[in-house]
C-alpha cells in the first residue's frame, strides 16, 4: 500500500494520508499551480505534491506553529539535530537514532511489549512538566515524538495532558524530520501557513485572491463518524456545512477533491454519502485506524472529486 518513495510528516499526524497519497496522486490533475489544504493536519500530503506553492491551513494552532518551527529549522538540519539530541539527554529520555539511554534486556523480558513507555514515563512527565511552565515550541515537538499516539492534547487549563507512549526518538523520526526539511528547501518561498477556520481561510486567502483553474483544493477534514483528538469538535453540522461549500465551490469552477469516511465500524455517514452522489467516487484501499484504537477496523474510505481526471 505505500509506495516506497512515499514521505511522512514527522507530525505522524493521525489519520494523515502518507498511506494513501499515491493512489490519491493518480486522480488528481497532472499539473497543479497552486496546491490548497483547508485541514493541512501533519501535513504528510503536501510532502508528496508537486505544485508550484502550497497555501496551507489547520485551525489548531499548535500544529501550524510546530510546522512553522521545522519550516524555520529546515535550513540549520545539523543544528537541529544537536539541539534536539541535547534535550533528549537533559530530560534523560531513550534514542535509538541518537544511542541514548538504550532499554536493557532484563527491561524487555519484563515488558516485551511496553518497554519503552516504562523507560521514558518519568523522564516524559518531567518533559511534560517543564513544556506547562515555559510553553516552548521544541519541547511541545518532543511531547509528540514520545507521546501516545504522537497526538497533541491538552485539558481546559491549557495543560498539556497527554500520557507518555511506547515509542522514542528513532529512525523513523530522524528520516520524517530530514524528508520534511528537504521538501521545505525545495519549496521554501512557494509555502505559506495560515492558521484560519477552513472557510474563512478559503474566503480569504485563496477565492479573493485565486481564479479557479490556478488552484487545486485538497481537503481531508475531520472524519463524523470516527473518533480522534481532531475531530473532537466535529459535528453533524459542520459536515453538512463543508458540503454546502463545497457545493458552492464547484458553481464557482474550483477543482476539489476530498477525503472521508462512508462507513467505520458499523456506522455509515448519511450526510457523505447522499452528497458524495453528485460527484465522482473512489474506494481507497487505505485499512483505517482510530487514535483511541490503532488495530484495523471494517471501514471504507472515499475520495470524491468534481472533475473527471480522464
Amino acid at each position: 500500500m505505500i509506495v516506497k518513495n512515499t514521505k511522512r510528516s514527522p507530525l505522524f499526524y493521525v489519520g494523515d494520508k502518507y498511506k494513501v497519497i499515491d493512489q490519491i496522486k493518480i486522480l488528481i490533475p497532472e499539473k497543479i499551480d497552486v496546491w490548497v489544504e483547508p485541514f493541512l493536519g501533519g501535513g504528510s500530503s503536501a510532502m508528496n505534491i508537486t505544485a508550484n506553492s502550497f497555501i496551507l491551513n489547520d485551525f489548531d494552532k499548535n500544529v501550524i506553529n510546530i510546522h512553522k518551527y521545522l519550516f524555520k529549522n529546515s535550513g540549520k538540519k545539523i543544528e537541529f539535530f544537536r539541539r534536539i539530541k541535547k534535550d533528549i539527554e537533559k530530560f534523560g529520555l531513550s534514542s535509538s537514532f541518537f544511542d541514548i539511554n538504550m532499554p536493557t534486556k532484563i527491561l524487555k523480558d519484563e515488558f516485551p511489549k511496553t518497554y519503552y513507555s516504562v523507560l521514558n514515563k518519568k523522564s516524559y512527565i518531567k518533559l511534560k512538566e517543564k513544556f506547562n511552565l515555559n510553553k516552548k515550541i521544541d519541547l511541545l515537538y518532543l511531547l509528540l515524538v514520545y507521546g501516545f499516539n504522537h497526538m497533541i492534547r491538552f485539558n481546559s487549563s491549557s495543560q498539556f495532558n497527554l500520557p507518555v507512549g511506547n515509542v522514542d526518538f528513532n529512525n523513523t523520526t530522524a528520516r520524517a524530520l530530514n524528508w520534511y526539511f528537504d521538501w521545505v528547501n525545495e519549496n521554501k518561498t512557494q509555502i505559506e501557513f495560515y492558521c484560519m477556520d477552513y472557510k474563512n481561510f478559503l474566503e480569504e486567502s485563496i477565492l479573493s485572491k485565486y481564479k479557479s483553474e490556478e488552484v487545486f483544493i485538497f481537503l481531508d477534514p475531520p472524519y463524523l463518524i470516527s473518533k480522534s483528538e481532531y475531530n473532537k469538535f466535529w459535528d453533524e453540522g459542520k459536515e453538512k456545512e463543508l458540503y454546502e461549500f463545497l457545493d458552492l465551490l464547484n458553481s464557482k469552477g474550483y477543482k476539489f477533491g476530498i477525503t472521508n469516511l462512508s462507513i467505520h465500524k458499523g456506522k455509515q455517514n448519511i450526510f457523505f454519502e447522499k452528497w458524495r452522489s453528485k460527484y465522482i467516487s473512489k474506494i481507497l484501499k487505505s485499512n483505517f485506524i482510530s487514535s483511541h484504537n490503532n488495530s484495523i477496523k471494517n471501514s471504507e474510505e472515499i475520495f470524491v472529486t468534481n472533475y473527471e481526471k480522464y
